[in-house]
């Protein structure tokens, strides 16, 4: 037996059935699941969109740019910290010549 959870979600009225290793696992489905029918709720009720496939792809774009905007966030975050590491290194060193 491998322990795999068999669980089913529903996006955007059809039901996927999926496999997830545990019920963390399965808690960020269902929440994923829950933050993409919302945002097809929201693009549905507030722009004239007929096609699924229309709110589908607008959905994932949403998400793929939070997703960028918070990769390009740690990288600039880490880019920070390495210059105050640099600057914090070189004042040492100069205290210690």
């Amino acid at each position: 037996m491998s322990g795999k959870l068999k669980i089913k979600i529903i996006i955007a009225g059809r039901t996927y059935p999926l496999s997830v290793n545990n019920t963390k696992e399965e808690e960020a489905m269902r929440k994923a699941a829950t933050a993409i029918n919302k945002l097809i709720s929201m693009y549905e009720q507030n722009y004239a969109v007929s096609d699924k496939q229309d709110v589908l792809a607008m959905s994932a774009l949403q998400f793929a740019s939070k997703l960028e905007l918070l990769s390009l966030n740690k990288t600039d975050i880490k880019e920070e910290e390495m210059q105050k590491l640099n600057a914090l290194t070189k004042l040492v060193s100069s205290h210690l010549e």
